[in-house]
């Protein structure tokens, strides 16, 4: 029989509701209002105020000027190529060393933990990771930004956290079954662990798109730039050359109504939806619980 709640028990939860209510608007609205802005005519989107989420006297220049950019589109495909295959190299290697550090008869096990978390807390810096890039010969190339980076020890102990939470009298049985080890990280805890694994592949993927500073540092040619460097010269040093290129700035006849405001509006937009595309997919994990039923303790 159900049991009704008292007022005060009503109470709470309306406030609480209200409060996750406001606090979800703080992030949505001005969200909303970037776009809003994005889209609206210069001569409207200087006038528009920070509450506004509905764009005045549509207009898409400010989508023309950024994808006129010389090398956006490149940089567009750079940085997909960078967040694609490095986090699929992240992903391989993060799920294969997770797997054999939480076999239970790992030899030197112990060492190998503390010899990882070492090199989490200790960071070798900036000048040693660039000497050795230069050195394999990567510099220039999109690899050195994807190799250099290639396992994150704190989503590796996560990732470890979730095989962990797979029964072990689950992995006996189908060992009894005759699965290998192959055969039991790819049918036994990789399909049990997949709120872990799309979780992981989110934070890779979010720190691989907005990669900039090590794509600065290794990528010389604007060519083979990555869009969050443009993004950057952009938004944060107000370089308008940059983005609406030399040869192109004197090509816009309606240069003088231009807000620039709008325009890095329009530049951010542009930057956030692939990352924005990611999170339903991710959320659909979390919808069911492949590990309920799976075995009786």
């Amino acid at each position: 029989m159900s049991r009704r709640l008292s007022f005060t028990q009503v109470l709470v939860q309306g406030l609480l509701i209200i409060l996750l209510i406001a606090l979800a608007l703080t992030m949505v609205v001005p969200l909303l209002n970037i776009i809003a802005t994005s889209f609206s005519s210069p001569e409207e989107s200087v006038k528009m105020k920070g509450l506004e989420i509905l764009p005045r006297d549509l207009d898409l220049m400010n989508y023309r000027i950024v994808f006129s950019h010389p090398v956006l589109l490149s940089s567009i495909g750079n940085s997909l190529f960078i967040t694609i295959v490095g986090t699929a190299i992240n992903m391989v290697l993060t799920v294969s060393a997770a797997y054999v550090l939480t076999r239970p008869n790992l030899t030197l096990k112990r060492p190998l933990m503390v010899f990882f978390i070492i090199m989490m807390l200790f960071d070798p810096g900036t000048i040693p990771e660039y000497l050795v890039v230069q050195k394999i010969g990567l510099m220039g190339s999109r690899w050195s930004v994807i190799l250099v980076s290639a396992v994150n020890v704190y989503y590796l102990v996560i990732m470890m956290r979730y095989f962990e939470k797979v029964p072990q009298s689950l992995l006996d049985a189908a060992t009894i079954d005759g699965c290998g080890h192959v055969q039991l990280l790819t049918r036994v805890i990789c399909p049990l662990s997949q709120s872990g694994i799309a979780t992981i592949t989110m934070f890779y993927a979010v720190v691989r798109w907005n990669e900039y500073f090590k794509a600065s540092i290794y990528i010389m040619k604007a060519s083979d730039t990555v869009l969050q460097v443009i993004l950057r010269q952009f938004v944060v040093l107000g370089d308008t050359v940059s983005m609406l290129g030399q040869q192109n700035l004197f090509n816009y006849n309606d240069l003088a109504r231009m807000d620039y405001g709008a325009l890095k509006d329009a530049t951010i937009i542009v930057a956030i939806i692939p990352i924005l595309l990611i999170y339903p997919v991710v959320l659909r994990f979390y919808a069911r619980d492949a590990l309920a039923g799976g075995i009786k303790e």
